[in-house]
């Protein structure tokens, strides 16, 4: 199986914020890969603009570390690199003033396609686009990108929406979520609205509940600050997994196209109904032998910020009605593992009577690692003695389905940046969604504070506290377990 590579026309990009951490372990390398592959033409031009007094040459070498320490190696040893760095510009920008302004903009060409990507905090994002019109760089058919966090709370987001809004239509602004660039989360959609098999039965009436779970192994060491003031439901659960929730709930839309997607995503977000506090639980990590605690992490011994959240949440609508969505994240847990897990209700009656034992479809997602897809199935176990019933499943790894050709999957940076170039805003967020999500989750986070909550403590390498245990258990149901 080979992939086909479409080229895009020859662009100028030009990211803000191009010497920070995400440029250098995301951005310049995803680029380069996509050069690699052929989709990029040889006469694009990408230009890092920063604070830093640096010329094209100093910025050429910040790329070509960052390429060689995070873009695997390929390409590096054949004289592509050497190609790409040809590429590449660099302009000292004061974000907040006038200087660099004027010379950024005459690196900028008439007649190609001109996007901004805004790889700095939210702070500057008004003053990038104030600086962009009045220096004349952007013009009605240039595009930018934003990066999360895309507000603290509704009201910010609201207020960021109204200040790019001042200066870019709403079909010009990507906000980025890099979990929907992810090659396993488009194929929610491909899974569900492809097939025949799964579609009819993707309801109250088949689907006992579903799982979603983000288990991160990582503390928050070297990125203290910034969490202590989003904790996970923040940080994770507003946008990856409320993402994740909606292209897994979303009625089919008419076509697959930008805002046709993002309709469904949306009503999806506007059925939830708000989440009792016993639906929630709260953890953070402690600290044990080999592992200092959150609080010391973030340098705050009376933290309450969250490190991990679980939660119970409903969607009021006529194919979810009664079907729980449970969903977990969470800092220092025993396996990095992304997944959902679809469990299928019983089979409404036996004939293989009680020794049989009950037993249920479970599709299960894999996002990360070991992208795939498996469907356990019941079938009667081999051997002589009466029909014993097992589940088997049916695992589908895209590394072995695909074979060479998965390593070429591109990496979800990769997708979306060209889905920018290519003015393709399906796997973006629309400001409407945004707020509609700040709409939901402000009310949780203000109850905690209200009811003055602290985070559950737990160990660890744990699966988190034991109340997200209970809160499965209290339903006769229990999370499958993390695991790599």
């Amino acid at each position: 199986m080979v992939s086909r590579v479409i080229p895009v026309d020859r662009f100028d990009l030009v990211i803000f914020g191009g010497t920070g951490d995400l440029a250098r372990r995301k951005i310049l390398p995803a680029l380069f890969r996509r050069y690699c592959a052929g989709q990029i033409p040889q006469d694009t031009r990408i230009i890092g603009a920063a604070r830093s007094d640096m010329d094209c040459a100093g910025f050429r070498q910040v790329t070509a570390d960052a390429i060689r320490e995070f873009g695997g190696g390929r390409g590096c040893e054949d004289g592509t690199l050497e190609e790409f760095l040809d590429c590449i510009q660099y302009e000292t920008v004061d974000a907040k003033g006038d200087m660099g302004w004027d010379a950024l903009r005459g690196r900028l060409r008439d007649g190609v396609t001109k996007a901004f990507y805004f790889s700095v905090g939210p702070s500057l994002f008004g003053d990038l686009a104030q600086r962009l019109r009045d220096f004349g760089l952007a013009d009605d058919h240039s595009r930018v990108v934003v990066e999360k966090p895309f507000g603290h709370d509704l009201e910010t987001a609201r207020a960021l929406n109204a200040t790019l809004a001042q200066h870019f239509s709403e079909d010009q602004i990507y906000r980025i979520d890099h979990y929907l660039g992810k090659e396993t989360v488009q194929n929610l959609m491909a899974v569900r609205f492809g097939n025949v098999l799964f579609e009819p039965l993707w309801n109250a009436q088949y689907v006992d509940h579903i799982q979603i779970t983000v288990a991160e192994t990582v503390d928050v060491s070297g990125r203290g600050m910034y969490y202590d003031r989003s904790g996970a439901m923040r940080d994770m659960v507003q946008n990856h997994l409320m993402q994740l929730l909606c292209l897994i709930a979303m009625e089919p839309p008419a076509r697959f196209e930008p805002d046709a997607v993002r309709d469904e995503k949306l009503k999806v977000i506007r059925a939830l109904d708000p989440v009792d506090y016993h639906h929630i639980v709260r953890g953070q990590y402690s600290a044990n032998d080999t592992q200092a605690s959150y609080r010391t992490h973030v340098e705050d011994p009376r933290s309450t910020t969250e490190s991990f959240v679980a939660l119970k949440c409903n969607v009021s609508n006529w194919r979810w009605a009664g079907t729980p969505f449970y969903l977990r994240t969470g800092k220092c847990l025993k396996e990095r593992s992304s997944e959902i897990v679809v469990v299928f209700k019983d089979a409404p009656h036996s004939i293989f009577g009680p020794d049989a034992g009950t037993h249920r479809n479970v599709l299960t997602i894999r996002l990360q690692p070991n992208e795939g897809i498996t469907m356990r199935v019941t079938i009667k176990e081999p051997g002589p003695g009466g029909m014993r019933l097992v589940d088997v499943p049916l695992d589908m790894s895209f590394a072995e389905a695909l074979g060479p050709d998965a390593e070429d999957v591109p990496d979800a940076y990769e997708r979306l940046i060209m889905d920018v170039i290519r003015g393709n805003q399906t796997l973006f967020m629309r400001g409407d969604e945004v707020e509609a999500a700040w709409a939901w989750t402000d009310p949780i986070i203000e109850g905690w504070r209200r009811r003055g909550e602290v985070p559950k403590p737990y160990e660890p390498g744990s699966t988190g506290p034991e109340d997200a245990l209970m809160l499965m258990h209290r339903d006769g149901r229990k999370w499958r377990d993390i695991r790599a």
